[in-house]
């Protein structure tokens, strides 16, 4: 099975944000980036 790339997941939560999707998806979205300790850049939720 193929993985989500960093970069993917990243958007994936950005979009996420931005749409105002689901609490809980976002939740997973966040809790998958901190396991792989990637940064959340504030300027990637502004856009």
């Amino acid at each position: 099975m193929p993985l989500l790339s960093d970069e993917l997941l990243l958007e994936a939560y950005q979009h996420a944000v931005r749409l105002k999707l689901e609490r809980e998806f976002v939740h997973l979205l966040h809790a998958e980036i901190r396991r792989r300790q990637l940064p959340i850049k504030e300027e990637r939720l502004a856009k």
